[in-house]
């Protein structure tokens, strides 16, 4: 008796672990299935992305000369889109402006032409605008110059504003020749890219949010384990390089077929071990080899 109660402990308790398992991979799994993302990615993961362009001493992030080197250099860039008070799209990666310009004022309360008056940390360079941004990496129609590389875009949600924002910057997009992506933090937006544009390759930015008590434990939880997914069925995920080996990563990536995206890598040699893992790179203040 006491052997049969043995065996139906460990049946319960393997049941329970294949169940736990099954619903692990429900809520973590990427999208799958679909031949002209498939291809869409795998010119995306050809590239090196500099982080908010290739920026360096005098040549400020997400400005225009970022973008312009990022493009000499054949990197594509990851870059951060805003939406202002009036309704335009601007590439600066905070919504308060202080850091990168000196004075108070927030992106989304904010005018274009009042933004316009901004100069990135002391330079001549101004906040671009989406589309000026953009088309530093439009192909040639024709054909006949090189093809530039990819955009990574990240969409900046503030304040809820996720739908207004995400269906402006597909309107640029489509009118630009570019190759892009398309990533955030927030998962409302990436779940709309779901919904509304699922022709195009979306990813979820995440990272190790646990050790933050300041954060809601949901998003402690749910950030870290990436359980949005079952919303949002990313194509890749987009997780911080020193967090990569969280174990939601490994189980939508290695496991489940999801691709990798890691940021920020900072030096030679964590790029070639990123790459060597399969991932694709954002990188920032060094030149790659």
């Amino acid at each position: 008796m006491k052997a049969k109660n043995l065996l139906g402990c460990v049946a319960v308790a393997a049941g329970s672990a294949v169940v736990a398992a099954g619903l692990a991979c429900a809520l973590v799994a990427p999208r799958h299935g679909d031949p002209v993302v498939d291809q869409q990615w795998r010119e995306i993961s050809r590239y090196r992305y500099a982080h908010r362009g290739l920026h360096c001493e005098g040549v400020p992030e997400n400005s225009m000369a970022a973008f312009l080197r990022a493009r000499e250099f054949g990197f594509g860039v990851e870059l951060d889109v805003h939406l202002t008070a009036d309704g335009e799209l601007v590439v600066i990666h905070d919504s308060d402006i202080r850091r990168m310009c000196g004075r108070d004022g927030i992106v989304e309360e904010m005018t274009l032409s009042e933004l316009r008056e901004c100069r990135l940390l002391d330079t001549d360079e101004q906040i671009p605008t989406f589309d000026e941004a953009l088309s530093v990496f439009d192909c040639d129609p024709t054909g006949e110059s090189e093809m530039p590389a990819p955009v990574i875009v990240e969409i900046k949600v503030h304040n809820g504003n996720y739908a207004e924002l995400c269906e402006r910057v597909m309107r640029c997009l489509d009118d630009h020749l570019v190759r892009y992506c398309v990533e955030s933090f927030d998962p409302r937006a990436v779940a709309w890219m779901r919904q509304n544009r699922p022709e195009v390759i979306r990813g979820q930015l995440a990272w190790n949010y646990w050790p933050e008590q300041e954060r809601p434990l949901y998003e402690r939880i749910g950030g870290t384990a990436l359980l949005s997914n079952v919303a949002t069925r990313p194509d890749f995920v987009a997780y911080r390089f020193s967090d990569r080996d969280n174990p939601a990563v490994r189980l939508s990536c290695d496991v489940l077929g999801g691709h990798l995206v890691v940021w920020t890598v900072r030096n030679e040699q964590d790029l070639r071990a990123a790459e060597a893992a399969g991932a694709v790179v954002i990188f920032e203040g060094f030149l790659p080899e």
